[in-house]
């Protein structure tokens, strides 16, 4: 087994997976990225300056193809994986009523259930390079409390979460850490995408009018490397983010009130 560390990252073609990969090449690490998106996963491969690097095309909703794509890269990286982002994921915005059951699951398969696949196709793989290996997952702001106009996007970030603190018992005795990055609104390409088919204006539009701001998108790799190497579950990224832990934490009635008056937008 080589002795370079390495990291697997669903969604690694753009926005935060592309950032993640940037961050752990650039601290030496073998990075594997994971997509449907062959020519996004070729500029990040372009991007990644020290030429130790693998893309595998694959979607997350296919647990059979977990399988190949983590063997695949456990071959190429040398014999080891030490981190699996779970990031792969897509917004969906708007009341629940306005959200076509197309729409509904596929934003579960993707976000959820992708996610719950990977976990359970990286744990014998993370075993192998434990203690210190860990399962990082992508979850949001909309996981600390559910975002108005982003019922079903919310419901699989609590996923997410709930899917981690059980990780986190779950795989102690193994050593394999599960963690959480929750960012708020992220500069990433999914900021300019419509909340859901009927809505015309985008996503970057709603957290204007929201007076929201928006966190670079370099901040979100930091904190998945502060993730992966620190002790806390779940890490907040951006101030909406940590605004909102805050609030839940000392004034829930105030965030509930401020919730009943928002027309949500996306929380990542």
């Amino acid at each position: 087994m080589t002795t370079r560390k390495s990291i697997f990252i669903t969604g690694g073609g753009s926005g935060i997976g592309r950032a993640i990969a940037l961050k752990f090449g650039s601290e030496g690490w073998f990075v594997g990225l994971g997509d449907i998106d062959e020519a996004g996963m070729a500029e990040t491969q372009g991007l990644l300056n020290n030429g130790f690097n693998y893309a595998h095309t694959f979607d997350v909703r296919d647990r059979a193809a977990w399988d190949h794509a983590l063997k695949s890269f456990e071959m190429a990286a040398g014999g080891r994986i030490d981190v699996v982002a779970n990031n792969a994921g897509i917004p969906l915005g708007g009341s629940l009523s306005e959200n076509s059951q197309e729409e509904i699951d596929r934003c579960l398969d993707i976000n959820l259930r992708g996610a719950i696949y990977g976990a359970q196709a990286s744990q014998p793989f993370l075993e192998k390079t434990a203690p210190g290996s860990c399962l990082l997952t992508t979850s949001s702001a909309a996981g600390l409390y559910g975002s108005p106009g982003a019922s079903v996007y919310s419901a699989t970030k609590f996923g997410v979460r709930a899917l981690t603190e059980s990780l986190d018992s779950e795989w102690a005795e193994s050593g394999i850490k599960a963690r959480t990055i929750m960012p708020s609104f992220i500069e990433t390409p999914l900021l300019d995408h419509n909340p859901n088919a009927r809505e015309n204006n985008s996503i970057r539009q709603r957290v204007r009018d929201a007076g929201l701001e928006i966190t670079p998108v370099g901040d979100v790799a930091e904190a998945a490397w502060a993730a992966v190497h620190g002790d806390r579950i779940h890490t907040t990224v951006g101030k909406t983010a940590k605004k909102l832990a805050f609030a839940l934490r000392w004034f829930p009635g105030a965030v509930r009130k401020q919730m009943h008056g928002r027309q949500g937008a996306l929380g990542r």
